[in-house]
């Protein structure tokens, strides 16, 4: 009997509300960690070199997880659902990671500590945040994503804001901004502690208000597909030759051996051992589908990231690019602002800790901006020239943004900078997924979304492991060399977009 297929059910605004709320809380805890982890690392007497080592951790959580969980959440069916139980499971790991933080100088080896928190927090962000991704597409029809999107990243947007601006709140309250040299001041410790509540409310909130559609459901919805099909994705995988994986494994081998003859940063082994490890995954991967085993995880992840769909290929180089810059910024804004504005990197002096609150106030400018421009800009600048030139056109202007921060040495100016860099940032958390979702098939979305996220994670690993490289060797000591880095990131991203038009 043919089944009768019908639309998904369009959502008014209070559904769209309630779909993306979570991201609030989610935001406010990478807000959080973006703002205030080199302050943290610092004050626990990190070297200003020595920053990108101990942010690697957050990428390589991501590069880690997000695929994996979107593999498991496309097969997930329970009585919380498809996408909710790992909503749940990653905010209470996030918000036990954020009670701890605090607690780094008074473990034995607070910096070490400190470290371990960052990745605990990071991989439990990614374990919500990944099927929050695929969550859209499973509840909207294909004509109401971008505004799915839209809110979503104001959501996004607020819950920066709210983390950001927190410290520099506290402060205004009376709260104190300064500590003895190795602890951190009563503003960091507050904002971490109720950043825990917030985000662990704000999910809550999703998970209550709303219900996923049974598998049975999908299936009757316009372009549902009944279960998960990895049919295609294995044969293809067992029609490859192994030379593919050999090439992956000889890449890994020569970036390590690149370490010593070229005298890189000792972080640059780590992109060389993930490099081999996929070669070697992959054939083993390979390998299994040549034996005609069946569907499982490996190969099924393999055989996804093997065979994305074009636009996929074409958008992963603009993300790569997109998202080489923001990294660059999280890492590097505070060291640029506290020396070069306010003249100290004394982390106990007045100076670096008011320029380190300034950050908190620049990066809530920012996500404020893209609050509102996610929804008033991109939706009537997409409708007057199409998704692909409106991201290309906000990733110039973050781009000019950037060259402010290189170029000027005014507190008050680089809050202008930041508007630029909020439009970029709107669109990049909006238009590429609203593109996605619209292309790939919804039974595989949270794989796909997962795979997505490779290449968001691999440009943060690289500037976390050669960028130590490059300012050692050209700019030691001079951190706001870095931004020039990361506007080039974004115009090379602005240019690269016009590739994906084409893919459409």
């Amino acid at each position: 009997m043919e089944q009768t297929l019908r639309e998904k059910p369009r959502q008014g605004f209070a559904g769209l509300w309630n779909i993306s709320f979570g991201f609030f809380g989610i935001q406010i805890g990478f807000a959080l960690q973006n703002a205030n982890m080199s302050r943290v690392f610092q004050t626990l007497g990190s070297s200003i070199d020595d920053l990108p080592a101990l942010w690697v951790a957050a990428p390589l959580t991501g590069l880690l997880v997000q695929p994996i969980i979107g593999h498991l959440s496309d097969r997930t069916w329970n009585r919380l659902g498809r996408r909710r139980p790992y909503f749940l499971t990653g905010a209470v790991l996030a918000s036990l990671a954020l009670l701890a933080m605090p607690l780094s100088p008074a473990m034995g080896a607070p910096l070490l500590f400190a470290a371990a928190m960052l990745w605990m927090l990071d991989a439990s962000l990614n374990i919500s945040m990944e099927p929050f991704r695929a969550f859209v597409g499973d509840m909207l029809n294909t004509d109401q994503h971008a505004a799915g999107y839209a809110v979503q990243t104001a959501f996004i947007g607020a819950g920066a804001v709210v983390g950001s601006i927190f410290p520099w709140f506290l402060e205004h309250l009376g709260v104190s901004n300064i500590a003895a040299e190795g602890s951190l001041p009563d503003t960091v410790k507050w904002s971490f502690w109720a950043g825990a509540a917030a985000l662990f409310g704000a999910v809550l909130w999703t998970i209550l208000t709303t219900r996923e559609y049974s598998p049975e459901e999908q299936a009757a919805f316009a372009g549902g597909e009944a279960a998960v099909d990895d049919s295609v994705s294995l044969r293809a995988l067992a029609a490859k030759s192994y030379g593919s994986a050999a090439l992956w494994v000889a890449a890994g081998v020569l970036v390590a051996l690149a370490v010593d003859a070229l005298a890189l940063e000792r972080e640059v082994f780590l992109l060389g051992a993930l490099l081999a490890l996929y070669g070697l995954l992959s054939a083993i991967a390979i390998a299994m589908a040549k034996q005609g085993r069946a569907a499982n995880m490996l190969s099924s992840i393999v055989g996804d990231f093997s065979g994305m769909p074009e636009v996929m290929k074409r958008l992963a180089l603009v993300q790569f690019f997109s998202w080489s810059a923001l990294f660059i910024m999280w890492i590097n804004t505070t060291p640029v602002v506290t020396q070069y504005v306010y003249g100290s990197s004394d982390t106990a002096s007045t100076a670096y800790n008011e320029g380190a609150n300034w950050v908190n106030v620049l990066f809530t400018v920012y996500n404020g901006v893209a609050a509102v421009a996610a929804l008033a800009l991109l939706p009537w600048l997409s409708r007057k020239v199409g998704q692909v030139t409106t991201h290309s056109i906000c990733l110039t202007l973050g781009a000019a943004g950037f060259l402010t921060f290189f170029l000027v040495r005014d507190a008050q100016v680089l809050l202008l900078a930041e508007v630029g860099i909020g439009i970029a940032w709107a669109s990049i958390l909006a238009m590429p997924y609203a593109i996605l979702a619209s292309n790939l098939p919804q039974a595989k979305l949270g794989i796909y979304m997962g795979l997505f996220n490779i290449f968001i994670v691999v440009p943060q690993l690289l500037v976390a492991t050669v960028m130590g490289s490059i300012m050692q060797a050209f700019f030691p000591g001079e951190p706001v060399w870095t931004m020039l880095f990361a506007a080039a990131s974004w115009i090379v991203a602005a240019l690269a977009m016009q590739r994906v038009k084409a893919a459409l």
